[in-house]
């Protein structure tokens, strides 16, 4: 019977310039996910790196919750790109500086904690993506690794700690100064992403600027502002979050194939700080995991492990784990925006739509 099976499934591609193996479509075609950012989706790669700027080797409670030990990754368990990964029917993704054997044609984790677009801010992992590209053509041949590149989504969440650095050094910048900065943020990720595309990437998806002033850490380190946001880097972020929208879509009028996401995490994460019994949470203002002003400092002791700190008893009724960085529970309900989200989330396409497009 197999036989048979095996006849007419022939028959059939042959009626329709197909092949039995490409059977079946869209939904078991293996996926492939390529990620790239700061802190928000390093799944541990800063422990490999001797000059890491935030992070590194990160002590308990981080990766409580699902790992049941540190992972590397700046929340009590899972990732964005975790769940995206695991929606997509893939394994997580591990750092792609993990000194083990990958599997690339899964995808890589390139992201890293305390990267930016801009030089000061650490960048360095197109080069580590180029070196992938590279792997893959010697394995699969030139052909079978272009078209994996060309299906492959590439998920983006960077600019934050470029804004953080630029808030950092000049709090008081006027109005032209910050669309001048915000310009040059834009500009190198455009040309980051024109090199991506020139490696063969058609499917991008960001994760855009978050609502910067909200974090537990920026109450911490201004107590001044009570349960309120500081509005400076919220104002940035905003600024970034429009100018990147644009970029894109130039994008895709200018380079054929080109298709984006956008995942409006700043309203998304915005909404939960703000009204955290809508989506389940019992506090939305102060980190599960810290010390000072809304536990907006020094999770698992500081830099040095020594400092002081509380730990709340269940990190699912919080969205911030630590002063900077979400929750598990947080983190699986953005990444269902960003798999699956409506346009008012995400746009024109969600991740799902990107892998299924052809």
């Amino acid at each position: 019977m197999a036989d048979l099976g095996h006849l007419f499934c022939v028959l059939v591609s042959l009626l329709h310039s197909g092949s039995c193996n490409d059977q079946p479509k869209a939904q078991g075609e293996h996926k492939t996910l390529f990620v790239f950012g700061d802190s928000l989706f390093d799944p541990g790669n800063n422990q490999y790196l001797n000059d890491s700027v935030e992070g590194g080797a990160l002590p308990w409670p981080y990766g409580e919750t699902y790992f049941g030990h540190s992972t590397g990754r700046l929340s009590d368990g899972r990732l964005v790109p975790d769940f995206v990964a695991q929606f997509a029917k893939l394994p997580i993704l591990p750092p792609y500086l993990q000194p083990i054997t990958h599997r690339f044609t899964d995808g890589a984790n390139f992201a890293s904690a305390g990267g930016g677009v801009l030089v000061q801010t650490h960048p360095g992992t197109l080069s580590y993506f180029k070196a992938v590209v590279k792997s893959l053509r010697q394995k699969l041949g030139d052909v079978a690794a272009k078209k994996l590149l060309m299906k492959a989504v590439y998920l983006f969440s960077i600019g934050g700690n470029d804004y953080f650095s630029f808030y950092t050094h000049y709090p008081n910048a006027t109005q032209p100064y910050r669309r001048q900065y915000v310009g040059m943020v834009i500009g190198n990720l455009t040309s980051v992403l024109k090199e991506i595309y020139g490696l063969g990437g058609r499917k991008i998806a960001f994760q855009n600027a978050g609502p910067l002033g909200c974090l537990p850490a920026m109450k911490a380190r201004d107590p001044q502002l009570g349960s309120e946001c500081a509005e400076e880097p919220s104002a940035l972020a905003r600024l970034h979050n429009r100018a990147l929208a644009n970029a894109l879509k130039k994008l895709e009028n200018k380079l054929p194939g080109f298709k984006y996401s956008i995942f409006d995490y700043y309203s998304a994460l915005g909404d939960r700080v703000q009204n955290p019994s809508k989506y389940g949470f019992k506090n939305g203002k102060a980190a599960c995991c810290g010390s000072g002003a809304y536990k907006g400092q020094n999770c698992g002791g500081g830099r040095n492990g020594t400092e002081p700190y509380e730990l709340c008893s269940n990190p699912s009724e919080y969205v911030w784990f630590d002063g900077g960085h979400t929750t598990e529970r947080a983190n699986r309900q953005l990444a269902e925006l960003i798999w699956s989200g409506g346009p008012r989330f995400s746009g024109p396409y969600n991740v799902k739509q990107l892998f299924e497009h052809p």
